[in-house]
């Protein structure tokens, strides 16, 4: 039991959901050694869903593997590939199947909304139903974690990140943003050449909002609030970080091949918009600004260049997506002086 308890403390002392997964399958792995315990969660879009692995340790391993946060949907499994996942997630109760000798067990892992994913224990030994209580119990300490986590880290309205979860986001992505030595090394040595990722930073402000407030009452300006956030997570892919700052404006961390392609996916957004009709308010329009994430930005940095690409859109007509580094290049705008954090947050 001391054991159990340990473990406990110490899948309950960490704030970082990485943290947290790789924790429970080290805590699972030590508890019922079994061949190996795996995290896998479902994501993507409906009709086209995907095994990301949050974390798998096998019995000799010294560290859990993992997909990347921001792997490539069509690099993941299918979900379809695994019916035994899936159905663990739909009866929402354990699944247990014998395998060549092995037995698989499935425990699906549920939010307060939806289950999102499983347990997947393989072992040579049977789990007794004392041993299977006890995962069911552990998952559960996990799970109401978890939602103490989104209660501290997700704007109680949309569901959205919330603006005190940014500056550790930001902190990460620019962590992996390579420096110009980095990328001229790169450049030089071609036999291991890879696609540069960008990180990129969006400003969403919904045009005239004061307006909806001033006329149908707060309660509809919540309505919609709530419905753009749907139609954020409609148009940006599942990692993708999604916040709501406050009032009116969201913002969006994203990491993509090309700039282009965040051009493309901030337009998608703004005709989703546009093009759906809000209940009692009708037509709603977004303005956007977005920005590449440069070596050595601080989290001010990159809002207020994003920012300023927003204010251009909206004192030119609003309901309009521009990136900031196309409105300096074009001397539409001049480029702006580095902020410190200290100014914004």
């Amino acid at each position: 039991m001391s054991q159990v308890v340990d473990h406990l403390a110490e899948l309950t002392g960490f704030r970082d959901r990485d943290v947290m997964d790789v924790t429970l399958v080290m805590a699972l792995r030590d508890l019922l050694e079994p061949e190996s315990v795996a995290i896998y969660r479902s994501v993507g879009e409906p009709g086209d869903e995907r095994w990301l692995t949050r974390a798998h340790l096998r019995a000799g391993d010294a560290v859990a593997s993992a997909d990347p946060l921001w792997a490539k949907p069509n690099a993941l499994p299918k979900a379809t590939d695994h019916p035994l996942r899936l159905e663990a997630m739909r009866s929402r109760s354990v699944t247990q199947v014998a395998q060549g000798g092995q037995w698989l067990y499935l425990f699906p892992i549920a939010t307060d909304r939806d289950v999102i994913g499983v347990i997947e224990i393989l072992s040579t030994r049977r789990l007794g139903t004392g041993a299977q209580r006890m995962v069911s119990s552990v998952l559960r300490i996990y799970h109401n974690f978890q939602g103490l986590l989104d209660y501290s880290e997700r704007d109680t309205l949309t569901g959205l990140l919330n603006r005190k979860t940014f500056d550790e986001s930001f902190l990460k992505v620019l962590s992996d943003i390579p420096t110009r030595a980095d990328v001229t090394h790169e450049a030089e040595d071609r036999r291991h050449e890879t696609a540069i990722q960008h990180y990129v930073l969006g400003v969403i402000d919904i045009d005239h909002f004061k307006t909806v407030n001033d006329r149908f009452g707060h309660l509809i300006g919540d309505e919609v609030l709530l419905l753009l956030s749907r139609l954020m997570r409609g148009s940006f892919r599942f990692h993708d970080m999604l916040y709501r700052f406050g009032g009116e404006e969201f913002v969006v961390l994203m990491r993509c091949d090309e700039e282009i392609h965040a051009g493309e996916a901030f337009e998608r957004l703004r005709l989703n918009t546009e093009r759906y009709a809000f209940p009692q308010v009708g037509r709603i329009t977004v303005s956007i600004g977005f920005t590449e994430v440069r070596p050595g930005d601080g989290p001010a940095d990159a809002f207020e260049r994003a920012d300023k690409a927003v204010y251009h859109a909206k004192g030119h007509g609003r309901n309009q997506v521009h990136n900031y580094a196309a409105l300096v290049a074009s001397g539409v705008i001049q480029e702006s002086a580095q902020l410190s954090d200290v100014e914004l947050f």
